[in-house]
Order: C-alpha cells, then sequence, then structure tokens
C-alpha cells in the first residue's frame, strides 16, 4: 500500500506506468472487489477510483452513465470507501473526485475516511483556485498526496500556480475533450505540454482522456511516466513502450 510521501514514486518506474480508472458503487460490493483483482492480475499498477458525482463537468456519455447508476443506489460514500479499501490492498490507489462532493461532505471529513481506507492520495480535478489552501490542509493533515489536473490551456505565467501546492504526481489528459473521447490524438501538443509541466515541476506527469486503444497507450507512453486507461480497455498496457531515459 502506498503513502502520500512515496506516491510519486510509483509513476517514477523505468518503464511506462498503467493506471485504471474504477467507478465506484457501480457494481454490487463482491463484484466490484473481483474486478480490481482481476484489473490487477492484468497488470495494472495501480487504480484511480471515482467518486460518483451527478454533475461530473469534464467526463463523457460513460462515466456519466456509471455515476448515475451508482447514484441511484444511494450509500454512495460507503461503497466507494469499500472500493478504495479493495484497490488500495492490491495497488497504490487516488480517489478522483470533484469539488462539490468535497464540501458537501467536508474537504477534512472526506479526506480522514479515504485515507483509514487506504488510498495514498485524491485528486479534486475541478479544485477552485481559493479552495486549493484549504483542501491541501485537510488533505496533508490525512496524510493523502494532492494530485493536480492541469488544463493544457494553462498559460506560461499560470503555470506555477497551477501546479503550487500538487504532490504525487500533475496529470495531463491526453485529450482535451471529456473521458470517453475516442479521436485522433494531438501527441506532439501533449508532448509540449508534459514537458512545460517538467520544467515548472520535479513530479512525475500522468495522462488519460481519450487513451482508447492499445496503439494510441504506445503512442502516449513514451511521453509521460504513467498512462491511464479507463475499465473496458483493460487489455491495455503500456509496458511494451518503456519511457526513455531523461
Amino acid at each position: 500500500m502506498a503513502t502520500a510521501t512515496r506516491l510519486h514514486t510509483v509513476p517514477a518506474q523505468p518503464h511506462c506506468v498503467l493506471g485504471v480508472f474504477v467507478p465506484a458503487g457501480v457494481h454490487q460490493p463482491d463484484i466490484q472487489r473481483r474486478q480490481l483483482d482481476h484489473l490487477a492480475q492484468a497488470g495494472a499498477d495501480l487504480f484511480e477510483i471515482g467518486l460518483p458525482y451527478a454533475n461530473p463537468a469534464l467526463d463523457g456519455r460513460l462515466i456519466r452513465s456509471a455515476y448515475h447508476r451508482a447514484l441511484v443506489k444511494r450509500d454512495v460514500i460507503d461503497r466507494t470507501v469499500g472500493a478504495v479499501a479493495h484497490a488500495a490492498s492490491l495497488r497504490p490507489t487516488v480517489v478522483m473526485t470533484y469539488w462539490e462532493p468535497v464540501l458537501r461532505h467536508g474537504p477534512e471529513h472526506l479526506a480522514r475516511l479515504f485515507a483509514e481506507a487506504g488510498a495514498a492520495g485524491m485528486m479534486v480535478v475541478n479544485l477552485p483556485r481559493d479552495e486549493t489552501l484549504r483542501w491541501h490542509r485537510a488533505a496533508r493533515a490525512a496524510g493523502l498526496s494532492t494530485p493536480h489536473l492541469v488544463p493544457r490551456a494553462t498559460a506560461d505565467a499560470d503555470l506555477r500556480t497551477a501546479v503550487d501546492g500538487a504532490s504525487g504526481w500533475l496529470y495531463a489528459s491526453a485529450s482535451t475533450g471529456p473521458t470517453g473521447y475516442r479521436g485522433p490524438l494531438d501527441l506532439p501538443a501533449l508532448d509540449a505540454f508534459a514537458q512545460r509541466l517538467r520544467a515548472a515541476s520535479q513530479l512525475p506527469v500522468v495522462s488519460g482522456v481519450g487513451i482508447s486503444s492499445p496503439v494510441l497507450a504506445a503512442h502516449v507512453a513514451p511521453l509521460v511516466d504513467a498512462v491511464v486507461i479507463g475499465t473496458r480497455s483493460s487489455g491495455l498496457c503500456c509496458r511494451t513502450r518503456p519511457r526513455p531515459p531523461p
């Protein structure tokens, strides 16, 4: 199980690490545990567990549908805690969430809850700038890393502010569209952005969103430290294309 202080060492490997995103609470707990077991056995190096939310603005149809199915079943927090606890028993695990659920349940409470379940970090994908300090304090008090999702459109003048206080890693989406995007990727633009992030921070760079095939994963892998895929793409593995040494 990873701790926050060494979460950044997970993607800092000689090969491109494979992360798998799993929305919590869609299936019954026993089925969710078997799903996570299968993904770990298939080669997942880390898990991102999505906390269901009714208005996931950055997500596409598939994740929105999954979150809706989970929310209908209620007990979302308990189901997500259970998924995190099992995932963390298998691989280092990060919770993916939006700010509204964090605010509604209380940053301090939610951070402690997931830390106690074994999470190594929590990434709030739409963290408001004026709430950043509060969230960082709550997460670090609980022992969680705070990865940042940094939009590709972030100007150079704002980049250091965008990465300030981040820990664990920086997340650079492979596509500028929502999750579930299945079109071509602008790989030169992603590469340039990853280089900009590395110039602004020593944290590893993780990429996901739009990596919809093994071919795309192989092309993205040399550009970043970890590739994250959705559960429908669980057969992908980026280890076949090791990241070149710096």
